[in-house]
């Protein structure tokens, strides 16, 4: 059920410096971060989620009208239908378009003859992915690595190098590679948190240690298995990282990635900052991720959830009928992604929230009557039911609450 209940909208960042006042009194930490969606790629690699052709095209262009800085469209090499879906949206896009390849010749090849504008190279740096899962040694990833850099660049592509597992690669090894490919001329450097196991604190101190043994540009990519991801890509580019590598509705490997709408809105919003995106079509994007990937989105998913600005307890209601900001948090409305706000109707229901659905479904109630109907409305929440409009008019005309005139119920209603 939603209510037509709204506070002005608010469609752009709100400057509202009062609400961080007091205890979070800085909002100056990060003043501009860039977006790297990847949920083409690493999204697509959820378990049993394969996006067609035309599902590429279309997350593609909403990311593209959204001004979304880098779109990685896929792994060109993988299959010839990938490499067209990825040709394609590079040139039909404006942004920078990115083909995702393995330190070895024709995964590059592949990514250089697509079109695409970045070349992002991936090597495992981790002694437990080199030895157990490459079969390789430390000597040869660096020489792999620098090759691949000097092909991307000299074929002159952006070139971005990632030293997969970086989270867990011995520190002085990790540097080594870090500068091999600098000097190598790789433009981005990308610090993946492959198996999710940083934590904010420590990713911060492992971006200033980067930053400090390269001039090239830095990007995080943070994974969710602790549920950490978001906060660990914010801590990222806290520390200087230029970039943060996102999915829509968190998807990807295994518990899924940073999340796009999670990471613009703390930007936006918590920081007071600039990503440049098109907030307004967070909801929109969701949605047909969603559908497209066949992951559905969580009720309680921060941003895009359907409860993410719903309310049901009396409290909480009463006061966003009053003023959203008392139970919302002030510098992110629904508006801004695209939503709606919703008043919910069941067992934690107040009387505020009924007078006010019933007047906007026309009908003209007392306030023995809001009560009376409250008391239905609880009981019939209370068995796990879910209270719709057709319920609410039913416990009305139990209760012999009259109608509002015609010409009254239908300025309410507009």
């Amino acid at each position: 059920m939603q209510c037509r209940h709204q506070t002005t909208p608010a469609l752009r960042p709100l400057r509202a410096v009062e609400f961080f006042q007091g205890t979070l009194d800085s909002t100056d930490e990060i003043a501009t971060a860039r977006v790297f969606d990847t949920t083409l790629r690493d999204g697509e690699q959820s378990p049993g989620t394969s996006f067609s052709y035309d599902d590429k095209r279309e997350i593609a262009r909403i990311l593209d009208e959204m001004e979304t800085h880098v779109i990685e469209a896929g792994f060109p090499v993988n299959s010839e239908a990938e490499f067209e879906a990825v040709s394609d949206i590079a040139s039909s896009t404006r942004t920078t378009t990115c083909g995702l390849a393995r330190v070895v010749d024709k995964d590059v090849e592949a990514a250089l003859d697509s079109g695409v504008e970045m070349v992002h190279v991936f090597v495992s740096t981790s002694d437990v992915q080199i030895e157990d899962s490459m079969h390789s040694s430390r000597e040869a990833v660096v020489e792999r690595a620098i090759d691949a850099v000097e092909r991307v660049t000299e074929a002159g592509a952006i070139c971005m190098f990632s030293p997969m597992d970086a989270t867990r690669t011995d520190e002085p090894f990790l540097l080594e590679v870090i500068e091999a490919v600098t000097e190598a001329g790789t433009d981005w450097i990308n610090v993946p948190d492959t198996c999710g196991v940083a934590t904010p604190r420590r990713f911060y101190d492992l971006i200033e240690t980067v930053t400090d043994h390269t001039d090239a540009r830095i990007d995080v990519h943070t994974h969710d298995d602790f549920g950490l991801a978001t906060a660990n890509a914010l801590a990222g580019i806290e520390a200087g990282a230029d970039q943060a590598q996102v999915s829509v509705n968190s998807i990807g490997e295994r518990a899924g990635n940073a999340a796009y709408e999670e990471f613009v809105m703390a930007v936006e919003s918590v920081y007071q900052a600039d990503t440049g995106i098109d907030t307004t079509r967070i909801t929109e994007l969701s949605q047909v991720v969603a559908d497209r990937s066949g992951v559905p989105v969580p009720s309680n998913k921060p941003v895009v959830g359907a409860n993410a600005f719903s309310h049901e307890s009396g409290i909480h209601a009463a006061g966003v009928i009053e003023n959203a900001d008392t139970f919302e948090p002030g510098v992110m409305t629904p508006e801004m992604v695209g939503a709606r706000r919703r008043l919910v109707l069941g067992k934690h229901t107040g009387t505020h929230s009924v007078r006010e659905r019933l007047v906007e479904t026309g009908f003209d109630p007392t306030e023995t009557e809001v009560r009376a109907v409250t008391r239905r409305v609880k009981d019939y929440g209370a068995e796990k039911r879910r209270v719709t409009v057709s319920d609410l008019e039913r416990f009305a005309e139990a209760e012999g609450v009259a109608r509002l005139p015609e010409r009254e119920r239908e300025e309410v209603q507009a």
